[in-house]
């Protein structure tokens, strides 16, 4: 819940904020006239990047903050995409205490192993697919308004520093590692499956599976998500053409277009 935050962010180009007057002015009063609430939204009154305007919930320095949390590999970033519990309640679970009882939560990188709070209705730690979309997407639009002006650390530790739109295609290129094969030949999503892998009455057939384990990224879950794993075909439509961050290097686009030539498969 703490990356939630970063969604509710929106820029507004300043011809389009010119065309709407009225908007315009109830905005200007409303930071005139009620500065409590005002100062929550970060820099509305500051052009950024060819003079636009950010609308959004995480100011430079709170941003900075949550992303050197998520962009850290023992906490939220996979080999595969942003877990959605922190890896470092591994070794450090949280515990919610009452006069009655403590309750505790830890991560789990795959399948919940307690139904305490819902079992597999809830996420405690695998991948789920629309938290990273929407994650990668808040990005660039914080990356309109920032441009190369921001940059952090991508791995937290590294030393790498990019800017946030460099961070959504690494962090877009991790998702779509889940589907492509490796240099191995196989897809991390299938797992240890055989018949998956292998079979070319199977190989070559993707399921969209409901989430995905947080350290091998094999699926999990349902197996015909399309409502949100589908969204796979939006990052790798950008990929063909993107520079991967980690590498400074081409993507070579061959596996993406046969991966979008490739039969989707849905139960």
């Amino acid at each position: 819940m703490g990356l939630i935050p970063l969604f509710a962010v929106e820029v507004i180009d300043q011809e389009l904020l010119d065309s709407m007057p009225e908007f315009t002015a109830r905005a200007t009063w409303l930071l005139v006239n009620r500065p409590h609430l005002a100062k929550l939204v970060a820099r509305w009154e500051e052009p950024g990047r060819n003079t636009r305007h950010l609308v959004g919930l995480l100011r430079r320095q709170r941003l900075t903050k949550l992303l050197t949390r998520m962009l850290d590999e023992a906490e939220f970033l996979s080999e595969y995409g942003i877990r959605a519990m922190s890896r470092y309640h591994l070794e450090h679970p949280y515990v919610f205490s009452t006069e009655e009882a403590d309750f505790s939560v830890s991560y789990v990188p795959g399948e919940a192993e307690s139904s305490m709070f819902g079992g597999n209705s809830n996420w405690r730690g695998p991948i789920w697919f629309p938290i990273n979309y929407l994650i990668i997407e808040s990005l660039q639009r914080f990356h309109s308004y920032y441009g190369d002006a921001l940059q952090v650390e991508y791995p937290t530790g590294s030393g790498n520093m990019l800017n946030l739109n460099d961070v959504a295609i690494a962090l877009a290129e991790r998702l779509s590692k889940l589907l492509l094969k490796g240099p191995d030949g196989r897809r991390p999503a299938f797992g240890d499956s055989d018949l998956l892998q292998t079979d070319p009455h199977f190989k070559d057939y993707l399921l969209f599976h409901e989430y995905f384990h947080g350290e091998d990224g094999h699926g999990l879950g349902a197996n015909h998500q399309t409502g949100w794993t589908g969204l796979i075909v939006r990052l790798l439509q950008k990929r063909a053409t993107s520079t991967v961050p980690d590498t400074k290097q081409k993507v070579d686009s061959s596996a993406s277009e046969a991966l979008l030539a490739t039969p989707l498969q849905s139960q």
